[in-house]
């Protein structure tokens, strides 16, 4: 093995293992608390299918290209490799869709105490699980389309399992290939992406005008970098930039994938570190409650 599948490789591993460490401890916190007894937030409800999500993204593509960087060959067969590439586009989906989810639900709790926006604070939580349970089962059964079209089309080849192959992605470039994957992948990811943009930016604007208008009641020494809304308001920002960046990032190479008849090596690697990153961070930035981060991993 030479340096270069080395690193690649090593970043594989620790990206993987740190990822699955990280899920895989908060997600248990949130199980021993409810097997306890203890009342989940609704946050806490959403985060536990994000969690999910983000272990199912990491388990699929994660150790898979680690296994294959390292020159481990011939340890899945063509059903295998669907049915890990399943586990991706499922494990994805769900990912953005939990984290609109939460977005929105966010923007709906800190919203101004109108008739309107009460009437949403009110059955938001109440419909958290219906939600969460209806996009588990759309996207369980959406995301089985694409591995069931290519069977059905007789195009075993157009999957990368071969093994001088040492990735495993789809390379479908057929009209109705594309247009599925477009209708059931693309537009769904750039819509939620353009809702989780939207809540956001609301979040801030709606905190700004609420530190602008108790700023008055404030002592002089306290200032807006001081304030809970500015560390709420940094937290916001922070995790839609890292989210937005990696995702926006990481669909625009899987594009250059999907386009490409003969894709490098390289790319792909590349290509699945940074699908990989978020999932891997996500608990480290979307974790805020401290206490009981001390109380998990004491």
């Amino acid at each position: 093995m030479d340096l270069k599948n080395l690193t690649i490789g090593i970043v594989f591993l620790l990206q993987s293992i740190v990822g699955i460490v990280g899920n895989f401890s908060l997600l248990s916190c949130y199980l021993i608390r409810y097997y306890n007894k203890q009342t989940l937030k609704t946050t806490d409800l959403i985060l536990t299918h994000m969690f999910i999500a983000n272990i199912l993204i990491i388990l699929s593509k994660g150790f898979l290209h680690t296994m294959r960087t390292f020159g481990i060959k011939g340890f899945i067969n063509y059903f295998g490799c669907e049915f890990l590439l399943y586990i991706q586009r499922l494990g994805r989906s769900m990912s953005i869709c939990t984290t609109c989810i939460l977005s929105v639900f966010q923007a709906i709790t800190i919203s101004p105490g109108n008739s309107f926006w009460l009437a949403l604070k009110v059955k938001a939580p109440k419909y958290i699980v219906l939600v969460t349970s209806f996009c588990w089962i759309l996207y369980l059964s959406g995301n089985i389309t694409f591995p069931v079209y290519m069977y059905t089309k007789g195009n075993s080849n157009s999957l990368a399992h071969e093994s001088d192959k040492k990735y495993c992605s789809t390379a479908g470039h057929d009209a109705l290939g594309s247009s599925l994957y477009t209708v059931f992948f693309v537009l769904p990811e750039i819509l939620l992406s353009v809702i989780i943009i939207w809540s956001s930016c609301s979040m801030v604007v709606i905190l700004y005008r609420h530190n602008q208008r108790v700023q008055h009641i404030r002592s002089s020494s306290v200032s807006f970098r001081t304030s809970t809304e500015y560390r709420a308001t940094h937290r916001i920002l922070a995790f839609v930039s890292v989210f937005i960046g990696f995702h926006s990032l990481s669909s625009i190479l899987q594009g250059c994938i999907a386009l490409i008849q003969s894709p490098h090596l390289l790319l792909v690697n590349i290509t699945a570190i940074i699908s990989t990153c978020f999932p891997s961070l996500g608990p480290f930035l979307m974790s805020h409650d401290y206490k009981f981060k001390r109380f998990c991993f004491s």
